[in-house]
């Protein structure tokens, strides 16, 4: 009972959005401003964002970008842990413990797959990537990354999978609100990215499909755990292997992707194929029943949780 574990705290159920909205509202703000800027200066969010990296440099930029979440993150742990007085445990899992073992079996899961696909994209259409692997830029980027990638995406599973889901779950009394809405709100957060700009609206169904996934994680497994080690494999490999000059993460990778940018039907083939695959496998490994229940069916009362576990 992943939701009903935000019960276990001493404030009221609004303290679970304090946090979330104003990241909400701050990344609102971004928007807009990034389009003022746009529209100022004539030009693409992508032309801004590199005259900002040649004037930082692209690991500066990247540091310094990161390190806003460090702080978002450190945020949350210090607002669950002191002022709602609610385990930095019950907020990650249903479990006694946090399970190690997950996160690292998910990371290392979905980072195979991740490098393998890449790399079958150079092999496949060798013309659209140019290798750019440069050793003393790339080390110091292993370190950063595996250093600062957790924050980041940490802070975005504690915000959406995390206080939001147990605070929507808890005030709605049910699992399948929170479930959608905090994919979508997922999805929402990335609307400034130099991606959409690029691809278009249609990306919002990668964004948005990622959130749906990691949700259905949290929600089956009753923690977070799967989906930390997820989101950090996505976004670290991705820094590592494959960027490029208009996505919101550029660095020294290994390749650089000068492609035509596009998003159509078969970008999204993997989503709506590839993600309901990955949660069989994982439904196969941890024995996942009841997917009816856990995704969309009734969160207790307080009453009814706290008479459970007295029982």
């Amino acid at each position: 009972m992943y939701i009903e574990q935000g019960y276990k705290g001493n404030l009221g159920v609004w303290n679970f959005f304090l946090i979330p909205v104003g990241f909400m509202l701050f990344m609102v703000f971004n928007y807009f401003s990034t389009q003022m800027l746009v529209e100022e200066q004539g030009q693409s969010v992508e032309e801004i964002m590199a005259q900002m990296i040649e004037m930082m440099g692209k690991m500066p930029f990247l540091i310094v970008n990161l390190l806003t979440f460090v702080v978002g993150l450190v945020s949350i742990f210090v607002w669950v842990k002191y002022i709602h007085q609610q385990s930095i445990t019950s907020l990650t899992t249903s479990r006694k413990k946090i399970d190690w073992k997950r996160i690292g079996f998910m990371f290392l899961f979905w980072a195979t797959i991740s490098v393998a696909t890449m790399l079958l994209s150079v092999y496949s259409a060798p013309e659209n990537f140019e290798y750019n692997l440069n050793w003393s830029k790339f080390i110091p980027l292993v370190v950063v990354s595996f250093l600062l990638f957790p924050f980041q995406t940490s802070f975005e599973e504690y915000l959406f999978r995390g206080q939001l889901l147990q605070g929507l779950g808890i005030l709605t009394k049910t699992r399948w609100v929170p479930f959608i809405l905090t994919s979508v709100l997922f999805g929402v957060m990335h609307a400034a990215n130099p991606e959409v700009e690029k691809l278009g609206m249609e990306v919002m169904v990668f964004y948005i499909g990622t959130g749906l996934l990691l949700g259905a994680m949290t929600l089956m497994d009753e923690g977070l755990e799967l989906a930390l080690g997820f989101h950090a494999a996505n976004n670290i490999i991705a820094a590592l292997m494959v960027t490029s000059t208009w996505t919101a993460i550029q660095t020294d990778s290994v390749f650089l992707d000068v492609s035509q940018p596009s998003f159509g039907l078969a970008d999204m083939l993997p989503i709506v194929i590839g993600y309901p695959i990955i949660l069989l496998i994982l439904a196969k490994i941890y024995k996942w029943s009841n997917w009816k229940e856990k995704l969309f069916g009734k969160v207790l009362s307080k009453e009814e949780f706290d008479n459970l576990n007295a029982s």
